[in-house]
């Protein structure tokens, strides 16, 4: 039987205090930390009594809004206070800055991994590889996926029901306005891979959709099979677009 969504284990833990843009309730609770503070002032020199009562409830409303360190969806504190990982500025253990993860990706990888765009579907070679091995992230090298976990979605992007333990991380992409989505990271270098669903096959029930220029592929025993593909589609240049991987 498939977990509802906010019954995520331990191996699933969502980031809920991450993203990507302005947190708007964040920025709510300030704009009425400040209008309660206004209208202490102007009751300073009336009431007494209401003066303490409001200038209580704006520090009540001060602590409330101060940002908390990013949880997991149950409650418990997340691995990502440590300083190896910077989730809100995608910053991971393997960090570059912009120009030089622009020299070291191909172009298509790059707006994919590091601009969280998304490939046109049915463009990546991994589509139809089916070798036993592993899938890679692309800007790190830290194994994600395995060939075992794949299936065939018919979505037009590689789609896996399970990623290998601790490899990615779930972050919130409210994105959409018509409904959000849980993105899914490279948890070493917090690179962009693609999206989670939960209509995908048994054991899991979730179909991890991701980019194929995301993606490197090694078969599994080397020799003169052995040798890594690549996930981009073509030449690399000009293939990220919006989607939905």
């Amino acid at each position: 039987m498939r977990p509802l969504f906010s019954q995520r284990g331990q191996a699933r833990a969502v980031y809920t205090n991450a993203t990507s843009g302005r947190d708007y309730r964040r920025t709510a609770m300030s704009m009425g930390c400040v209008a309660l503070t206004l209208l202490a002032l102007l009751t300073l020199a009336l009431v007494p009594i209401a003066r303490r009562v409001f200038l209580g409830m704006g520090v009540g409303m001060a602590l409330v809004s101060v940002p908390m360190s990013p949880s997991s969806a149950n409650g418990s504190t997340a691995s990502t206070t440590t300083a190896d990982v910077d989730v809100e500025h995608r910053q991971g253990e393997v960090r570059y800055s912009d120009e030089e993860w622009r020299r070291r990706l191909p172009s298509e990888s790059y707006q994919v991994l590091r601009r969280g765009a998304t490939e046109r579907r049915w463009t990546s070679a991994l589509n139809n590889e089916k070798r036993p091995g592993l899938f890679s992230c692309a800007g790190c090298g830290a194994p994600l996926f395995n060939t075992s976990a794949k299936f065939e979605s018919g979505t037009g992007w590689p789609s896996f029901f399970q990623p290998l333990p601790g490899a990615v991380m779930e972050v919130p992409d409210p994105s959409l306005l018509w409904g959000p989505r849980t993105e899914v990271r490279c948890r070493r270098c917090q690179g962009h891979l693609g999206h989670v669903f939960d209509d995908g096959p048994a054991p899991t029930g979730l179909r991890y959709c991701m980019n194929g220029a995301a993606l490197r592929f090694e078969p599994s025993g080397g020799g003169s099979g052995g040798a890594m593909s690549s996930g981009s589609g073509g030449d690399g240049q000009g293939g990220a677009v919006s989607g939905a991987a």
